[in-house]
């Protein structure tokens, strides 16, 4: 299985664990107290899982992709053989914002994080990839897959590997659309195959791909 290449473990764990305590304790949004940033637990991960932002759940249970949006991802992920303690194990998941943003205006899902927040927010996750140096990348959703691969429509690039480059070096990106029920892109015809060759690439990156995978749900 591909690993991370800049650290040995127990330094790429301390590398993390300071991190995470300096993203813990970040206020530069200006939110209320009660909504703090959710940090990764896995430290010795191999590959990096970028999402967009937390959400409610997440906010009061204090672990990524906690709610109805994750419960969806973990299934998807068990297509490439990864169940849901396996994934959090392998996969630094991560975010281009780190606070709940609030609902969505119309009551549907939750709202996109403005420019200014992403601004504000995107130095950790420049720093996660110089720490991590990871060889596979998984975007998940519009604006992660923007940040590293610009944008395209999701037909265009979920289904492929996409070699990618930056400060913390090269490495494959695999990208998949956002799990939110708010989402209507996966049950558009052909869609869901292209989100199915996603995970078996996911899986066969990993070495963690299981024999006559099930259509993912």
């Amino acid at each position: 299985m591909p690993r991370a290449r800049s650290l040995a473990l127990p330094s790429l764990a301390d590398a993390l664990d300071a991190h995470c305590a300096r993203l813990a304790a970040c206020r530069r949004c200006g939110h209320e107290s009660m909504i703090l940033p959710i940090v990764s637990r896995a430290r010795a991960p191999r590959a990096m899982l970028v999402g967009q932002a937390p959400g409610q759940m997440e906010t009061a249970g204090g672990r990524p992709f906690a709610g109805r949006a994750g419960r969806t991802l973990f299934r998807w992920l068990e297509r490439a053989g990864l169940d849901e303690p396996t994934a959090r194990e392998l996969l630094y998941i991560s975010a281009i914002t780190r606070c709940y943003p609030g609902p969505h205006p119309s009551g549907r899902g939750d709202r996109v994080p403005t420019p200014a927040e992403r601004a504000r927010c995107a130095d950790w996750l420049d720093d996660e990839l110089r720490i991590i140096r990871p060889t596979l990348v998984v975007p998940v959703g519009r604006l992660a897959i923007d940040r590293f691969l610009g944008a395209k429509p999701l037909d265009a690039v979920v289904g492929r590997e996409h070699e990618i480059e930056g400060t913390w070096g090269r490495s494959v990106a695999i990208p998949l659309p956002h799990p939110s029920g708010a989402s209507s892109w996966v049950h558009q015809p052909g869609n869901r195959a292209l989100l199915e060759r996603a995970l078996d690439l996911l899986g066969t990156r990993l070495g963690t791909a299981p024999a006559g995978a099930k259509s993912v749900a």
